[in-house]
């Protein structure tokens, strides 16, 4: 493929991760309904709960870096998935390329019968 086609497909695959942010509508809250959130986790659904259980509850600590948006939380959650999901195939990878290249150098054992 040539350099410009590589720049063109990068770019529709950004355009394909960043229109639904723009796409998706917020629904509108019912008078007497909990807030809807669209991209809440089990995270807020865990720190409800707990404060149902024991409203006297007090964190331990507090977070160094508060996210803009949950927009934003759930993207950094999706980027640290891949970036993980990164590691682990290039370490596959590396095995085995490994053992590819040391049957190679080895040469393959024939077997006798």
């Amino acid at each position: 493929m040539s350099k410009s086609k590589n720049l063109m497909m990068l770019l529709m695959v950004v355009v394909l991760a960043i229109i639904p942010f723009w796409m998706v509508q917020k629904p509108e809250a019912i008078d007497g309904a909990p807030e809807i959130k669209l991209f809440g986790g089990s995270d807020d659904k865990a720190k409800d709960m707990i404060g149902e259980i024991a409203p006297d509850y007090k964190p331990w600590f507090e977070p160094l870096l508060e996210p803009a948006s949950e927009e934003i939380a759930s993207l950094l959650f999706a980027l640290q998935a891949a970036i993980g999901a990164g590691f682990i195939g290039y370490f596959i990878g590396v095995g085995v390329t490994r053992e590819r290249m040391l049957k190679e150098k080895l040469g393959s054992p024939t077997r006798k019968l």
